[in-house]
C-alpha cells in the first residue's frame, strides 16, 4: 500500500497547468480533469482542498478560473502531499513489545520505556522523506518536466485550454 494515494499525483499535474499563467485565461477545474482524462468532480475536490490550505485561489467571471495563491517556488511537494492527504505517518506503530508473552501482561519497565527501536528508526526515515518532499518546489517539477516535453506538444496543450476557454466564453 502507498503512503500517498493518487489525490498527490493529480493534484501535482493539475498544479502544473498553473506554474506558467497564460494572461489571457485560466484553467477550469473541469478543464484540467478532461484533459488527463479523470473525474472532474474529483479534481473539484482536490481543488477544493487545495484552495483551503492556500495553494491556489479560484477567479470568478468569464475568463475565471484557478491560478496559484503564491509563486511556484514557494510552493513545496509537502505542502501539496499535506494539503490533499493530511499529515500521515509513515509507520503505525502497534508497540507490540508490551504484549511479550514472558512478560505475562504486566512488562517491564526496560522493555518498554522511550521510543521503541523500530518506531524510533522510522520515525527518522518519515522526517527525512519529510524534508526531501519540502525541498522540492513546483517550480523545480515544472522546470523538471518542461525539459522534456516537446515544445509542439506544449503548444497544443494551450491551445487546447485556450480553446476550452473559448468555447465557455461564447457559450455564455
Amino acid at each position: 500500500m502507498s503512503l500517498y494515494g493518487s489525490s498527490v499525483e493529480y493534484g501535482l499535474h493539475c498544479l502544473l497547468y498553473l506554474v506558467f499563467p497564460k494572461e489571457d485565461f485560466l484553467p477550469s477545474s473541469k478543464d484540467m480533469a478532461e484533459f488527463q482524462g479523470i473525474s472532474p468532480s474529483y479534481v473539484a475536490k482536490l481543488f477544493t482542498q487545495l484552495q483551503k490550505a492556500g495553494i491556489v485561489q479560484s477567479v470568478e467571471g468569464i475568463k475565471g478560473g484557478f491560478e496559484l495563491k503564491r509563486p511556484a517556488k514557494e510552493i513545496s511537494v509537502l505542502d501539496v502531499a499535506d494539503a490533499l492527504e493530511g499529515k500521515k505517518p509513515l509507520f503505525q506503530c502497534k508497540d507490540i513489545r508490551h504484549g511479550c508473552v514472558l512478560h505475562k501482561g504486566s512488562p517491564p519497565i526496560w522493555a518498554t520505556s522511550g521510543v521503541c527501536g523500530i518506531h524510533a528508526v522510522m520515525l527518522e526515515g518519515e522526517q527525512r522523506m519529510r524534508e526531501a518532499l519540502a525541498g522540492h518546489s513546483l517550480a523545480d517539477i515544472a522546470e523538471r518536466t518542461g525539459k522534456k516535453i516537446p515544445r509542439a506538444f506544449m503548444k497544443k496543450s494551450i491551445a487546447w485550454f485556450e480553446a476550452k476557454q473559448s468555447n465557455r466564453q461564447s457559450a455564455k
